[in-house]
């Protein structure tokens, strides 16, 4: 892929799209020109773009000709059906939904962790769930270094991974709960405000939701650990944008929390941070607009020699979307994949 380029958002109103247009212009991203590609919902709206109105346009087949690479934040159905005609154009996708990340043809990134999984892609990257990347930033530094045997996570998922419309439901529903009145829910399916609930993906035979099953099958790809043994709960809390997780790992023998925490130390796109003496660790309030991951709170497991357990916390529209697929982009740029 020749630099500078031209670039199609589809899903760019959306809250990772809108992250990505930012990114791209923080970042000084070489680009040629910039296409904003949203469903018909979407016409006429505007967003700016290095000091330039630019006009959003309904997606259609014509809509990639001239594109060299396209990123997406649509959902899994939208780049389903543009997938081939992304390719008839000539252009790369590069996907933040599920549609593709575990298709053995297809490589599941994090730049940081595996990206010579770029070589030889099919015009089509994946983009590892946010949930994934975030642990994975983590925990990868320390597998290298002694592997992992098994990764317990439960994790505490903001709001924005269900989008706009569910950021700003919750708003609406603690303003109702506080004003005595009851919250509605168009978009969620319980109320958040002043509430959790376990993950609302689709259940699945084995009693893991879909979305604890992502975890799951995209570490042990990303890491390429087939037999890597995970297991998740995830819960859904009245937070705006930045995830939370509680990791617990065990090792084949003992991993000392000093050694953790100097490997952590010296790793890109990681944040220490630690104060033990007035107890303060991550919380989503750091994370939030924040492009690292911050971990914390590295302790012994009491219960078992060989394990130990860390807090993270992140954004999940930056590390966890927005940020990883554009930083998927400049190696893709900067190695000619």
């Amino acid at each position: 892929m020749s630099k500078p380029i031209n670039i199609a958002i589809l899903g760019a109103t959306g809250a990772v799209g809108t992250e990505i247009l930012r990114l791209l212009e923080s970042r000084n991203f070489p680009l040629n020109n910039l296409k904003l590609l949203a469903s018909h919902r979407s016409i006429g709206s505007k967003l700016m773009f290095r000091g330039e109105m630019l006009e959003v346009e309904e997606v259609n087949k014509s809509s990639f000709d001239n594109i060299d690479l396209v990123l997406a934040s649509a959902g899994s159905s939208i780049s389903k059906a543009w997938l081939e005609t992304i390719r008839k154009a000539g252009a790369l996708m590069i996907d933040n939904s599920s549609a593709f990340r575990l298709n053995p043809d297809v490589p599941l990134v994090i730049p940081e962790i595996n990206p010579s999984s770029l070589i030889g892609h099919n015009q089509v990257i994946a983009n590892p769930n946010c949930t994934t990347i975030l642990m994975a930033m983590t925990i990868y530094p320390l597998h290298k270094i002694r592997p992992i045997r098994r990764i317990v996570v439960s994790t505490y998922q903001a709001v924005s991974g269900a989008g706009t419309k569910a950021m700003e439901e919750m708003k609406q529903q603690f303003k109702n709960i506080l004003n005595n009145k009851e919250p509605e829910t168009d978009i969620l399916p319980y109320p958040l405000a002043f509430n959790l609930f376990l993950h609302n993906s689709n259940m699945t035979d084995i009693g893991y939701c879909e979305e604890e099953v992502k975890m799951i099958n995209e570490t042990q790809k990303i890491f390429n650990e087939p037999n890597l043994r995970i297991t998740a709960t995830c819960v859904r809390v009245p937070i705006l944008r930045a995830h939370s997780e509680s990791i617990n790992l065990e090792f084949d023998e003992p991993f000392s929390v000093e050694e953790a925490r100097e490997i952590l130390l010296k790793t890109p796109g990681v944040q220490l941070l630690e104060d033990w003496q007035k107890n303060y660790f991550p919380m989503p309030i750091n994370a939030s607009h924040d492009e690292n991951v911050l971990v914390g709170r590295i302790r012994q497991d009491f219960s078992h020699p060989c394990c130990l357990e860390l807090w993270i916390c992140g954004d999940q529209i930056l590390k966890g979307a927005a940020l990883n697929a554009v930083q998927i982009a400049e190696l893709l740029i900067s190695k000619n994949y």
